[in-house]
């Protein structure tokens, strides 16, 4: 007698279920789709907007379809909103990479997609993203729009460096760094008005080893109103995000530290050390 298969794709039975109050979910950026077990209510999928009121609506029907667990798969940042709510309100939350789930037949369509994350972390086959604590997190949001800052920063210094190839002025090549004392002030010379390339020689800081005269021969150029156009907004523009970068650097220390308060115990004197200079003081 032919024995009749398995029909492929089919939902794995409650008996090999590991994590039966499992839901899967998929964020977008304007829709998110949540899939619960099929007993646990009628409409087994339903789809939210991603606005507060609507996630925390999602949360509590998860709730009332007694689900512990969930598996959330995005990308971006857009998962960052549903996942503190679902953390917050006690679930469980797994974050999955969409890479290990991406290449899966049969799945045309978001509602499929969180349905099959819904199947898989029933049965513990999804591997959860590292999500640190809420220290971390604030710490590590801070630091990242300071990188991001500082690459802005940066993009203005080679704006300048531009400007300053287009108007034949060889300054960034005669020192090293045309943001430190020495760029900074014969620069803002140069935006002031100042041509006379031996009178911006003489901004020369002593630590530079380009001589006076290098530098001045090398601001030897074609001073066009466009190129100084652009180099003074770069300038301004660099200044900005320097400024905006301090008050994110300390920041991050304030926030760093209070996460670390109070979890290291207080340090104590070595009695060993103690009684070996009591010791030496008797002798």
């Amino acid at each position: 007698m032919r024995r009749q298969s398995k029909p492929k794709g089919a939902a794995p039975t409650t008996a090999h279920l590991l994590q039966p109050n499992a839901a899967g979910v998929d964020v977008d950026a304007n829709e998110t789709y949540v899939a619960v077990p099929a007993d646990r209510d009628p409409h087994a999928v339903r789809r939210f907007r991603t606005f507060a009121a609507n996630l925390r609506a999602a949360a509590e029907w998860l709730r009332q379809c007694g689900i512990a667990s969930v598996a959330m798969e995005s990308t971006g940042v857009y998962w960052i909103p549903f996942f503190q709510i679902l953390e917050a309100a006690g679930f469980k939350v797994v974050l999955v990479n969409a890479r290990h789930v991406k290449n899966v037949p049969g799945r045309k369509s978001d509602v499929a997609d969180c349905q099959w994350l819904q199947c898989l972390h029933s049965v513990e086959l999804l591997l959860a993203s590292y999500r640190p604590g809420q220290a971390v997190c604030a710490v590590r949001s801070v630091l990242r729009h300071r990188e991001s800052l500082v690459q802005i920063a940066t993009i203005h210094l080679q704006l300048m460096q531009k400007a300053l190839d287009q108007m034949n002025l060889q300054l960034h090549h005669v020192i090293s760094d045309i943001a430190g004392q020495t760029g900074i002030a014969i620069i803002e010379a140069i935006l002031k008005g100042e041509r006379d390339p031996e009178v911006l020689a003489k901004m020369r800081d002593l630590r530079i080893k380009a001589t006076a005269q290098t530098i001045a021969a090398a601001l030897e150029g074609d001073y066009r109103r466009d190129h100084l156009f652009t180099l003074g907004q770069s300038l301004q523009g660099y200044r900005q995000r320097q400024e905006l970068t301090r008050p994110a650097t300390v920041n991050s220390n304030s926030t760093s530290s209070s996460s670390t308060q109070g979890s290291m115990s207080p340090r104590r004197r070595c009695p060993s050390r103690r009684i070996a200079t009591s010791r030496s003081a008797t002798r």
